[in-house]
């Protein structure tokens, strides 16, 4: 039995409207069925839930609107399933198209901020190591448990928004400090600095480590200090994609591992693994669902899984170096980067070489890339995770630099020489 406090009680029994009561009753049955003693107060909600699957969301998320419901902490949002801000990009048929722009709107009713992104740590939304927090999306829940170093356990549709208008979550799971203590340790020593060097073995090492630790938390250790948070965000993104992975430590590199034995809370690990370039190697061979031929014809580019980062916008600009590409090529992204592209004078360079910016969604989750199928080459692990059941194209995994020269020739360019 979930012991609340006489305010819960009070949001229970509707003291603060009956949207308010929805959401607990909800939130409540969930701690039951989950074993939390408790619920515990959060200082911030990512959203979810928000992506359109069906009517019955936008459905459920209008009752809550017509039910009164505000949230009660900051709220952002995570990818819709239209791009606001490009009409026309996404190719959803009339009822679809409308169901999903009201339970976008709904959500902003609600009071959520329109952030529309799967990277809201990147858009302002930071809570501070040790707060305790309400993520739903995975990539986002990796990050805000690793990097940022707040708490947060595996909130989805439409847990999140309960959580929201609550201001409550339940004390189970990554809220717990013991739950947060590496069980496994990656020895990561050997590998070559020319490998970590690179961009392209982030979202490797994220797959690698999904496939082979799936939820249980790791600490790696012996990867050189410090690391980008693009590159955090890559490994986090492709580890939850593979195999669930809520949380994971580098050692100094991530705020609860300043040591191995931080980490690890003065225990012996359950596993020490030692990670070698040819383990390495295998996961990056299977993050291609094509035969990656070299000269082979591609049918698309698509990278921004989770959302690219100005920097990201930046590297593919100077890769471009003023170039056109030969096929259609997305760059998925959040509003905040739109406006900071807009700021610095970079968009105009990226429309003249062809680039197809995608805001507020992603070209995995709704139909934006020519239906048909084909061979998408990407950057992204979670990507070449999900676009071969999501799109129906086979997926080449290459690194930026791959992805540009063969958007450019409309073919595949791959540098091998570093997994050699």
């Amino acid at each position: 039995m979930v012991q609340l406090t006489e305010e819960e009680r009070g949001l229970l029994r509707g003291d603060a409207g009956d949207g308010v009561a929805m959401a607990m009753r909800i939130l409540v049955g969930t701690a039951e069925m989950l074993d939390a003693e408790r619920l515990i107060p959060i200082s911030s909600v990512h959203v979810d839930g928000c992506l359109y699957h069906g009517d019955s969301g936008t459905h459920f998320v209008e009752r809550l609107v017509a039910a009164g419901g505000k949230v009660r902490v900051p709220t952002t949002l995570n990818v819709g399933a239209l791009d606001l801000v490009h009409a026309g990009r996404v190719k959803l048929d009339p009822h679809r198209h409308d169901m999903a722009r009201r339970m976008m709107m709904a959500y902003e009713q609600l009071g959520c901020r329109p952030s529309w992104t799967c990277a809201p740590y990147q858009a302002g939304h930071r809570p501070a190591t040790g707060e305790d927090v309400a993520w739903g999306e995975s990539n986002a829940i990796a990050f805000c448990n690793s990097v940022l170093g707040a708490r947060t356990d595996r909130y989805g549709d439409f847990l999140d928004i309960c959580a929201a208008l609550t201001g409550r979550a339940p004390y189970t799971g990554f809220h717990k400090p013991e739950n947060r203590l590496a069980r496994i340790v990656i020895d990561a020593h050997n590998l070559p600095a020319p490998l970590t060097d690179e961009d392209s073995f982030y979202p490797v090492l994220g797959t690698w480590l999904g496939a082979t630790c799936g939820s249980e938390v790791a600490v790696i250790d012996g990867l050189p200090a410090p690391i980008s948070e693009d590159r955090l965000k890559a490994v986090g993104a492709a580890g939850a994609s593979a195999g669930s992975v809520g949380l994971f430590h580098i050692v100094g590199v991530t705020p609860e591992a300043p040591t191995l034995q931080a980490a690890l809370g003065g225990r012996s690990p359950d596993q020490t693994i030692v990670l070698t370039a040819p383990m390495l190697r295998g996961a990056r061979d299977r993050l291609s669902t094509g035969i990656p031929v070299a000269g082979a014809p591609i049918d698309a580019v698509a990278i921004g899984s989770p959302h690219l980062s100005i920097d990201e916008f930046d590297r593919l600009s100077r890769l471009l170096a003023g170039r056109r590409v030969a096929v259609p090529f997305y760059a998925c992204t959040g509003r905040h980067a739109v406006e900071a592209l807009d700021r610095a004078g970079m968009r105009a360079g990226l429309d003249a070489a062809g680039i197809i910016v995608v805001a507020d969604t992603c070209v995995v989750v709704t139909p934006i890339m020519k239906e048909g199928g084909g061979l998408l080459m990407t950057n992204s692990g979670k990507f070449a995770h999900y676009a071969p059941a999501n799109v129906g194209y086979d997926v080449v995994y290459g690194s930026l630099a791959d992805c540009v020269e063969s958007a450019i020739a409309g073919r595949i360019v791959r540098d091998e020489s570093l997994w050699r």
